[in-house]
């Protein structure tokens, strides 16, 4: 008959604690942490985690992770152009923590983009009977919600101004319906290095329309800014007006920023509008579903 073999077990190791990790690999398995719980949950634990999260080293192993064509083409723009720890006096985390927490590239960094809000985010001035907020005339494909802004008619305190192009001179157009939104590209998590690496495109788009039994106008001027708001780049799309009785729906406007050069921080996103008839009413342009986004570019 063969031995019996013995039912007993062998003592277990004594679990290693985190904390006596050499540091590259408690940096090795922090950087599997989802990003939000490494800052709100792993960076509180002591000093030792803290300078890990406040450090890059983790945050590029997480995007050394995506191996998509976009993941690779970051990851290496990162080595190359890695963000300048000057910037951590304005901001609590570094650039590429908040870069993994906010995940800028591709999002919408328009808030309230189809008035599903009201006019949350946005800076508002009213011609007419001012702006109101409205259910789409026909679906807009890719939208968050199906609601959309509408302007009304010109003021006629302000007819002297030159209408034939407010978009030359925004003060001068104080009688159409007009809104802004200031995009602060580097709040949103896109580094300043990063913006300057000349491989950063912005893409831009807006949705406008009209109503059938009025005609309408629309302008959209998109620019972008320095630290200073002062213009770097700009572009503007005057569409022919509408005439009443003659379509109703909504098309789209679209530009795409590149080799913009250096120094760019903000995108301030401008519409104007207004209708053709001098109605009381909402009875002007309708804009929603507007975008900024952020792509890298791969060539």
């Amino acid at each position: 008959m063969g031995a019996r073999l013995s039912r007993r077990r062998l003592p277990a190791d004594p679990p290693i604690a985190l904390d006596a990790l050499p540091p590259e690999l408690l940096v090795e398995v922090l950087s599997h942490v989802p990003p939000r719980a490494l800052v709100t949950r792993c960076r509180p634990v002591c000093r030792a985690w803290r300078d890990v999260v406040d450090g890059p080293t983790v945050w590029l192993l997480q995007l050394a992770r995506d191996r998509s064509a976009e993941g690779r083409a970051l990851y290496a723009v990162a080595q190359r152009c890695p963000p300048n720890s000057e910037d951590e006096e304005e901001f609590p985390l570094c650039a590429l923590a908040r870069y993994c927490l906010r995940a800028p590239l591709g999002r919408n960094l328009i808030f309230n983009s189809c008035g599903e809000q009201g006019f949350r985010g946005w800076e508002v001035e009213h011609g007419g009977n001012g702006w109101a907020v409205e259910k789409n005339l026909i679906l807009v494909p890719g939208a968050p919600s199906q609601t959309c802004f509408v302007t009304s008619f010109e003021s006629l305190i302000h007819l002297e101004c030159d209408v034939s192009f407010p978009l030359a001179d925004p003060t001068g157009s104080r009688g159409w319906c007009f809104k802004r939104q200031l995009v602060d590209l580097v709040m949103e998590g896109v580094w300043q290095e990063l913006l300057d690496s000349s491989q950063i495109e912005i893409c831009v788009a807006d949705w406008w329309g009209a109503r059938e039994n009025c005609g309408c106008i629309y302008r959209l001027r998109v620019r972008l800014l320095d630290m200073y708001e002062d213009e770097v780049a700009k572009f503007s799309a005057s569409p022919n007006p509408v005439l009443q009785w003659t379509e109703r729906g909504c098309r789209q406007v679209s530009h795409v920023f590149t080799n913009f050069g250096k120094g760019i921080r903000y995108v301030s996103f401008e519409q104007y509008g207004r209708d053709t008839r001098s109605w009381v009413g909402h009875y002007g342009a309708l804009v929603t579903h507007s975008s900024v986004r952020v792509r890298i570019r791969l060539s």
